[in-house]
Parts: C-alpha cells; structure tokens; sequence
C-alpha cells in the first residue's frame, strides 16, 4: 500500500508540469494576438491604396468586392425603355436519367448599349436597379441576323 501512495503522489506531480507547460503557452499566444496588427492595420499593410470601409472610392474597389457574376444570354424583348429581358440557357444533367436537360432563365438587364430581340448579349451583375432588375449589359456579342 505505501507503494500506491507513493505512486498516487508521483502522478498528480507529473500531470501538473504539462498544465504548467499549457498556461506559459496561452500566454504566448496571447502576446501574439497581441503584437499583431489590427484588422484595419493589416489591410493597409496588404494593400495601401485599398481603403477598409466598404463604399469608400478611394482606392480599387475590384480587389474589395470580389468578382461579379457574367452570364451570356439572347436577348428575349426589349420592348421596355432601357431594360432588356435576356434568356440564359444552361445545361445540366438529369438525377435519374443522366441526360443533359436544358434549363432556361430570365434575367431583366440595363441596357444602354441598344441591344434588340436575337442579340447575344454580356450581362454583369449590379446592385438592385429597380424591383426586378438586377443585370446590365457590358456588351454585344453578336447582333442578330436581319
């Protein structure tokens, strides 16, 4: 029994040296955290003519907002002033039947290029034009045949 006992005091000395191991370690990492540059700090480190509020024109705005989504698509109307409605097909391939089906979407697009019904048209995602309407148009691919 005395070996037990000194086996069980043994132990818990062992166990607290890696606690204490873990403690100095927290605050290693705290004074990292703390050495760091803050989150404004660091973007002007990474790039120093990119301003770090959002909408701020000062610097790229590109390298900020990230890529905007292009679709290229038939114009369907454009019976509307300045607004084109334009069909983007897709293909993609059936759950269960594993053939490709053609999926069809509509997109209302600004349009100050003149764009007219069979053209095919670039469409770039904007901010919200109006209710339905959230694409424009950056060019004319092909005009239609007349």
């Amino acid at each position: 029994m005395a070996e037990e006992n000194q086996e069980e005091t043994a132990a818990p000395v062992e166990q607290d040296a890696p606690q204490a191991d873990t403690a100095a370690g927290a605050t290693d990492e705290t004074r990292a955290a703390e050495a760091t540059d803050s989150g404004e700090g660091l973007a002007h480190a990474v790039a120093p003519n990119v301003d770090s509020q959002a909408g701020n024109a000062t610097g790229t705005e590109e390298g900020k907002r990230g890529r905007r989504a292009e679709k290229i698509g038939i114009v369907a109307s454009d019976k509307m002033t300045n607004t084109v409605v334009v069909r983007v097909d897709r293909l993609i391939k059936h759950p269960k039947y594993r053939r490709y089906v053609r999926r069809t979407s509509k997109f209302m697009a600004h349009d100050e290029k003149g764009a007219t019904i069979g053209d095919k048209v670039r469409i770039v995602e904007t901010r919200p034009l109006s209710a339905r309407k959230r694409w424009r148009v950056v060019e004319i691919v092909q005009k239609a045949e007349k």
